[in-house]
């Protein structure tokens, strides 16, 4: 039998292109969602990756989207054991993969480097299920399993770094003194003018970090299955819980890479002596890599001694390089502000207060150039929410620490467990205690405990109307960010199409002497605020303060609406009677189309203020009979995005808009889905609507069935007053067309709401 070095380590084209072919369209099928972020030149010019080790299968992904992106090999450094079945390590060597117990392991891996590979290495070893990497002094180590102490990272990749820049430098200073570099270019299988070449390059190492959000605790269906099979051990049942979760239940998974960090060369003449001495000695470059092995003191070199410590200062400045690239999400934030209550004594906190302390930490961080942010930290209507509990991913990592016993929620306060931040052990902390695991991954980041501890303090002193103020720039913030993100090149074969030039910019108006009764305007599908922003005028000038709100997804791009759902929307009408509420003593919604229906849902909620409702070409029953194609062509289109390299089958319809100006050209298949969706909700909310409302169809409307205004009057059953008008009309737009006098209607109804 071959000896470990004697195998064969040679790359199978075959099996590379197989795997990115199967991997590309594993992507695409699970519902990880993968995306690299890295400075320019970072995926062609690095030498050595680091990257942090949390899940088994992200081993395999740096080296995929390398090859991917620049078309280079990689080799990466894997446990023996699995090589040990023949045919999975023949798979794993033509791949790339190199064992961890290869003799010649920094060796071999430097020839690779200076033929122009690359390498991928977890200086981590293990995976760090908890997260740790900063013990009690503030210092960068991990938690060893086998030895069950905490350690130093492996200092393989500073090694192997170092070294090859070192044996670099030496090539450099052979060539400079006259010596013949014919021994190490046959040595390597290089030319001399290669070889002059290689020892021209720096070496850069690129410190990166994989980061899943989010972390869910719950059985997946994989897990089911699997458990339902065989009988399995606590550590395997783990991993399968975690790791099956991310792959098949919507995880973000952020590869990011930071600013390369490059070996010292260093510039004595003593140093240069030596290093000219070492290389002249060398017989090849195993030998060389022998100055960085571990001697006694009084058997070190001068040379041994300082790479040591050039090795040493390398790996201190990996390990903080490599964890500041973790992606901040809200669930690393609500971790830390729970994790800081508990370090000032505080085991419960009133709910608005923790809100208001965590959106404001939030603000602050945005402020940190430094800090790396997840989607949901930057765009303001993924976390505005987090304020009146409409924001998702807040509630969604509540329901986590539920379910771990983290915290407990009360009526209107959060009781934080006393032994939350205990220490677990390793195999079970990711399943038991997930809020352990964030806010470790978050404490190496500078910047933000101290955004944590400010939007603390400053927390009690906001008041509602304070804050009112600061959402509605969060609207308006959120349209920047959404125009900008949907304006990228890959959107722009549906965004050239768009006819839309009125201003969809949220409105607020607060006329002089207000009224004790303020209007919420929502606009509908495929509008903007533009659409009702002329009645909101007429509305301020009658003395009621108006907020026009911006569903989400409108007034931007096409994409935009494809990627929200109708909870997106009702979520941006809350957020509409959030910020005006504290100006007002009612607050009467007043929608159009979706508009209306998303009103009559947002009051069937009951929320405080909300006395009146007008509801005008609400969509009941719709006209357009092809409607009830679309679940079909929506399941279709999912199944093309996952199993191909394209978005859908028919990804979006043209729209002929009673309003070009205004309205979208394009809509997106997966909205009409999510109208739908909201029509049967709707459905099953009137009969809790409990507040006067007003409705009003157009009578020969082409879009909304007439009977839809009669069929949502019976259905609410709990309102004390209800009215239906009849508009004579053909037209849809009744309400921003001023057609039958419907704003005067509408006016009037408001003035009714003001008698006292």
């Amino acid at each position: 039998m071959d000896t470990i070095e004697q195998i064969d380590y040679s790359f199978n084209p075959a099996s590379i292109d197989r795997t990115v072919r199967y991997m590309t369209r594993l992507q695409r099928a699970l519902s990880l969602n993968i995306r690299i972020h890295r400075p320019h030149g970072q995926i062609d010019d690095g030498d050595i990756y680091l990257f942090n080790h949390f899940a088994r299968f992200e081993t395999f992904i740096p080296q995929y989207l390398i090859y991917k992106q620049s078309g280079t090999l990689s080799r990466s450094v894997a446990s023996y054991e699995f090589f040990n079945n023949p045919r999975l390590g023949s798979y794993l060597r033509g791949v790339g993969a190199v064992p961890n117990n290869h003799p010649r392991l920094l060796p071999f891996l430097a020839t690779e480097i200076l033929k122009g590979r690359k390498v991928v290495i977890f200086p981590e070893g293990g995976m760090v299920k908890d997260r740790r990497v900063l013990d009690d002094a503030g210092q960068y180590s991990i938690y060893s399993r086998s030895a069950h102490v905490r350690r130093k990272h492996h200092s393989g990749a500073a090694v192997l770094a170092q070294m090859v820049e070192s044996f670099k430098l030496g090539l450099h200073l052979l060539d400079e003194a006259g010596d013949p570099l014919d021994r190490w270019a046959e040595h390597l299988g290089l030319t001399i003018d290669e070889l002059r070449t290689v020892a021209g390059k720096p070496t850069r190492l690129v410190p990166g970090n994989i980061t899943f959000y989010p972390l869910r605790v719950d059985e997946s269906a994989m897990f089911r299955a699997t458990e339902n099979l065989a009988k399995l051990k606590a550590r395997a049942a783990e991993e399968l819980l975690i790791e099956s979760n991310i792959l098949l239940r919507n995880t973000d998974m952020d590869l990011r890479l930071g600013a390369s960090i490059h070996p010292l060369r260093g510039n004595s003449a003593h140093w240069h002596r030596g290093l000219l001495a070492a290389m002249r000695q060398a017989g090849d470059i195993d030998s060389f890599f022998a100055l960085a092995s571990d001697h006694a003191p009084e058997e070190e070199t001068p040379v041994g001694r300082r790479l040591h410590r050039l090795i040493a200062h390398l790996r201190n400045d990996c390990m903080p390089a490599m964890y500041a690239e973790v992606t901040l999400n809200l669930s690393h934030m609500a971790s830390s502000l729970i994790r800081h209550a508990l370090s000032l004594g505080i085991r419960e906190m009133p709910q608005a207060r923790f809100h208001k302390a965590l959106f404001l930490a939030i603000r602050v961080l945005q402020q940190n150039s430094a800090a790396h942010l997840h989607r949901g930290l930057s765009w303001p209507e993924r976390y505005a929410g987090v304020i009146d509990g409409t924001c998702a991913g807040f509630n969604e990592f509540l329901t986590m620490a539920e379910k771990t016993h983290a915290i407990e929620r009360e009526p209107v306060s959060y009781r934080f467990r006393e032994t939350l931040m205990d220490q677990l052990e390793m195999d079970a902390v990711r399943r038991e205690n997930p809020v352990q695991v964030y806010a470790n991954e978050a404490a190496p980041i500078p910047g933000v405990m101290a955004a944590i501890k400010q939007g603390f303090d400053q927390a009690p002193g906001l008041d509602d109307q304070a804050l009112s103020r600061l959402l509605f720039n969060e609207e308006r913030a959120a349209l920047s960010w959404a125009r900008h993100h949907f304006s990228h090149p890959e959107y722009d074969e549906i965004n050239r199409q768009e006819t839309a030039t009125a201003n969809p910019e949220p409105y607020w108006l607060m006329p002089e002497g207000a009224k004790r009764l303020g209007v919420v305007l929502v606009h509908g599908l495929l509008a903007s605020p533009a659409e009702l922003s002329e009645f909101g005028q007429q509305i301020a000038q009658a003395g009621y303060p108006v907020m026009g709100v911006r569903l989400q997804g409108h007034g931007t791009s096409p994409w935009d609406l494809k990627e929200s759902t109708w909870r997106d929307w009702l979520a941006s009408v809350r957020r509409g009677i959030r910020i005006l509420a504290p100006f007002v003593d009612q607050v009467c919604l007043v929608g159009f189309s979706t508009g209306a229906a998303l009103s009559l849902i947002a009051a069937a909620r009951q929320p405080a203020k909300v006395t009146a409702v007008v509801s005008c070409s609400a969509p009941y029953k719709m006209r357009n009979r092809n409607l009830v194609a679309v679940p079909f062509v929506h399941s279709a289109n999912e199944i093309v995005r996952r199993l191909s390299e394209r978005d859908g089958l028919i990804t979006f319809r043209p729209n002929q808009s009673e309003h070009p100006h205004i309205n979208y050209h394009n809509i997106p298949i997966a909205a009409l889905n999510e109208l739908r969706h909201m029509i049967d909700h709707m459905d099953e909310e009137l009969p809790r609507v409990a507040v006067p409302t007003l409705i009003l169809q157009g009578s020969n409307d082409h879009v909304v069935d007439s009977d839809s205004a009669t069929l949502i009057a019976n259905k609410m059953t709990l309102t004390p007053w209800k009215r239906v008008v009849m508009i004579e009309s053909e037209r849809h737009g009744i309400l921003n067309e001023d057609i039958g006098e419907t704003r005067s209607a509408i006016l009037k109804f408001l003035q009714s709401l003001c008698v006292e």
